[in-house]
């Protein structure tokens, strides 16, 4: 089960995972939080649309 990290809900098949740029840990966000650009941020500190 895997979580976004921009809205806190779960998601299934709708959501693409990258490495986050400043500590490369895994992150995992929606399609939909994605694509409006919303923003997030990691735990290391590093934000991003």
């Amino acid at each position: 089960m895997k979580t976004c990290i921009t809205t806190n809900k779960v998601v299934s098949g709708d959501f693409i995972e990258f490495k986050c740029p400043g500590c490369g840990e895994r992150l995992v966000r929606s399609i939909a939080a994605r694509e409006k650009s919303m923003v997030y941020k990691c735990k290391c500190g590093f934000t991003g649309p």
